[in-house]
């Protein structure tokens, strides 16, 4: 016989709060990570766009580094030799190897992803860039399926859809086709192929490593790759003034540590199909604060596409295939150590 829960069980209560918080985590993560627009539009008033990126991952390596080495200091006596790996758990030395291998080609990918994202925006109308780059769900799904056998029911496909139906509404009617956007249009595409990979491989580390060992490995390495590249492109590598030394550190505290850190994070909660398809509230809520703080306008058409993008969630979310423990191996949570504020 099916057992009731009764709303004022203290069990209850916790069930709920333990569905709850994770999606709620994943929620603060978008919103932090939408703040990035607004950021970079003040720090490009003398970056360009490579030394902003250069500068928000150098600066997020540090704050990374610094919970890391707390996370190690308060670690029992002897401390771990390596990036925070877990004295509880001490894989095999091919194993390391291979996890080592993974966290620097998931440095290389996000940083590529970004450096062609940025490209991309210079060879192609902004519309065609954002339209282009939010198809990342549907990469991260198929990738998740031929790569990895992950299953996705009906409800989220059709959930799928219809938020990237919404996300690409907003941009669609300055969407233009072109052989003069060729070259910007198919970066955009291989950008948002890229970010769909890099959510996939950090999936697959997740579960063996904490959120700050990925995330410093990934800033860490993704500084040293794009510091030659800004060097050869940007005529200014660093902030003059206060006000946009503000902006990078803000984006790179916020979005970077912040954002991409619960972002991580909740990988763990949820398929990488999943936060692939939550993220495409980023240039939602993007522009709603663009509307707010620039005063940008904003159409009936925006509203229905971010109802369109909500409703694509709220049933991927019900689905059983947005959850983590449908696509990867089950690991407890004391083997990683984490824990959301890392």
């Amino acid at each position: 016989m099916r057992e009731i829960l009764n709303p004022t069980d203290p069990k209850t209560a916790e069930i709920a709060s333990s569905k709850l918080l994770p999606f709620l985590t994943l929620t603060l993560a978008i919103v932090a990570v939408s703040c990035a627009a607004i950021f970079i539009r003040f720090a490009e008033q003398e970056l360009g766009a490579n030394a902003t990126v250069l500068n928000r991952l150098a600066i997020a390596t540090v704050a990374f580094w610094v919970l890391t080495a707390i996370q190690d200091w308060r670690q029992p006596w002897p401390p771990s030799l390596s990036l925070n790996w877990k004295q509880d758990w001490q894989p095999p030395s091919a194993d390391r190897l291979k996890d080592s291998i993974k966290l620097i080609a998931v440095a290389a990918v996000s940083s590529a992803s970004v450096v062609l994202w940025a490209q991309s925006l210079t060879e192609t109308s902004i519309a065609n860039s954002t339209l282009l780059r939010n198809l990342t769900p549907i990469f991260t799904s198929l990738g998740g399926w031929l790569l990895l056998g992950q299953q996705f029911d009906r409800r989220f496909i059709l959930g799928t859809i219809i938020a990237v139906l919404g996300a690409i509404a907003i941009g669609v009617e300055d969407f233009q086709i072109s052989h003069e956007h060729l070259l910007g249009d198919g970066l955009a595409l291989l950008s948002a192929v890229l970010y769909g990979t890099n959510l996939l491989l950090v999936e697959g580390l997740r579960s063996r490593l904490s959120t700050s060992t990925i995330l410093l490995w990934r800033c860490a390495v993704g500084t040293l790759l794009l510091f030659p590249i800004a060097s050869l492109l940007e005529d200014q590598l660093f902030p003059q003034t206060w006000q946009v030394w503000l902006a990078v550190a803000a984006l790179a505290l916020v979005c970077q540590v912040l954002g991409q850190g619960l972002l991580v994070y909740s990988l763990k909660q949820f398929s990488s199909g999943f936060i692939a398809v939550v993220l495409l509230l980023e240039p939602i809520l993007t522009a709603i604060l663009a509307w707010a703080i620039f005063a940008e306008a904003l159409d009936w058409t925006n509203w229905l596409a971010f109802a369109m993008v909500l409703s694509g969630i709220y049933l991927t979310r019900s689905s059983g295939s947005a959850t983590q423990a449908v696509v990867s191996p089950t690991v407890s949570e004391g083997q990683t150590g984490d824990n959301p504020s890392q």
